[in-house]
C-alpha cells in the first residue's frame, strides 16, 4: 500500500508546489506615530502625568510598608 506512494503523487521535482494562501505581496511599512499622536498630549503634560504616577507609587509603597510593619513611623509627641 505505501510502497508506491512516491509514484502516486502528482508532484514533479522540477515543479514548485502551489501556495494555498496565494503569492506573497510586499508588505507596506506603516508610518510610525509619535507619542504626541498616540496620547494626544504635549511633552509637559506627559511629564506631569509621569511625576504624579511616580508620587502615587512611592506613597502606596510607603503605606504598604507601614501597614505590614516593615517600617515603623517615629511618633514624637
Amino acid at each position: 500500500m505505501l510502497d508506491n506512494l512516491r509514484d502516486q503523487t502528482s508532484f514533479e521535482p522540477g515543479e514548485e508546489p502551489l501556495d494555498p494562501i496565494g503569492p506573497e505581496l510586499p508588505k507596506a511599512r506603516k508610518a510610525r506615530r509619535s507619542l504626541d499622536q498616540i496620547t494626544g498630549m504635549k511633552a509637559p503634560q506627559r511629564f506631569m502625568l509621569s511625576m504624579m504616577l511616580l508620587i502615587m507609587v512611592c506613597l502606596l509603597g510607603v503605606i504598604l510598608l507601614v501597614l505590614t510593619g516593615k517600617v515603623v513611623l517615629p511618633v514624637a509627641f
